[in-house]
């Protein structure tokens, strides 16, 4: 049996509400289309979602939908989320960086 893939483009009007949200946050995003996955002489068919690379950190979004899954598909946030999101990420990740350099006596003036 033979797998064929179709790419699917961005909705452009997503693509530019995320380019929006990703620009008054101040982080470039990397954006990978999707694509549909069809079994020949089948009727089964996977849409792998279009993935948004946002500071090493993958989000899923597919066209036509506000939701935004972070990672993978268990997490789901409104796109109207994804400032918050964002900022919570980076402060997450500044802790995390903060509490390394401490456990390794270096002291940060």
């Amino acid at each position: 049996m033979q797998i064929i893939k179709q790419e699917l483009e961005f909705e452009e009007c997503l693509k530019q509400r995320i380019e929006f949200i990703c620009e008054f946050s101040k982080v470039i995003p990397t954006f990978i289309n999707g694509s549909i996955r069809r079994l020949e002489k089948n009727n089964l068919t996977y849409i792998e979602p279009h993935r948004v690379i946002i500071n090493n950190i993958t989000f899923l979004v597919f066209n036509y939908s506000n939701d935004v899954y972070i990672s993978n598909l268990t997490k789901k946030i409104k796109l109207s989320e994804l400032e918050k999101s964002l900022k919570n990420i980076y402060l997450q990740f500044y802790v995390k960086c903060c509490i390394i350099l401490l456990k390794k006596d270096f002291f940060i003036s």
